[in-house]
């Protein structure tokens, strides 16, 4: 098979043809099952060096305009994208030719991705700048319900940034601390503790 993308960036085994990325495309949108934004599909391929970003973004786009992948809907202000039958077909007819590492690794990217955009709708967390440094604040939701909010400062943005991060990573062991700690129920604030170790 001829290489015809550019191959900075990409591991050792990772896709060098253009053909290659867009039966991989096909194949995470029909294996996912539900509406997905390009920039998961892109990043799911990309985080993992299995492909180039502009090609693998360049192929996304060429499997629009052939009708392969077709637009679903919007989540917010981004598009999501599902597979076509004909894209269907692509995928279940020529996943074979892809490495099962490939398919592998772009498929547990792609599943922590849509989890962590999950995270990030369920929950916010906003960073507002202070006088004095920055106001961080957070929120957890559970349906349309607020079950915690709170605002923690930070003197810097580099530090607002990791509370952020921190928090989107888990947010239930957060409300599970904080509420065994406003109990004083001992157990529940062991175990609390024990998950962040």
């Amino acid at each position: 098979m001829a290489f015809d993308t550019f191959d900075e960036g990409i591991v050792p085994g990772g896709m060098r043809s253009k053909y290659e990325i867009r039966i991989l495309i096909c194949y995470l949108l029909n294996s996912i099952k539900e509406p997905v934004s390009k920039e998961i599909i892109v990043d799911s391929i990309c985080e993992e060096s299995l492909a180039n970003y502009f090609e693998t973004s360049s192929c996304f786009d060429d499997l629009i305009e052939k009708g392969n992948i077709i637009e679903e809907g919007s989540d917010g202000d981004i598009k999501t994208y599902t597979v076509s039958e004909n894209g269907v077909m692509i995928a279940n007819q020529l996943d074979t030719i892809l490495a099962y590492t490939v398919k592998e690794k772009a498929y547990d990217c792609a599943i922590n991705l849509l989890a962590q955009k999950k995270k990030e709708r369920e929950n916010s967390v906003e960073i507002v700048k202070t006088d004095m440094g920055y106001n961080v604040n957070c929120k957890i939701s559970g349906g349309n319900l607020d079950l915690l909010s709170f605002s923690i400062f930070a003197p810097d943005m580099p530090q607002a940034q990791i509370i952020k991060k921190n928090f989107y990573e888990n947010p239930t062991t957060f409300y599970k601390v904080i509420l065994a700690m406003l109990t004083q129920n001992k157990e529940s604030v062991g175990e609390a503790l024990e998950s962040l170790l």
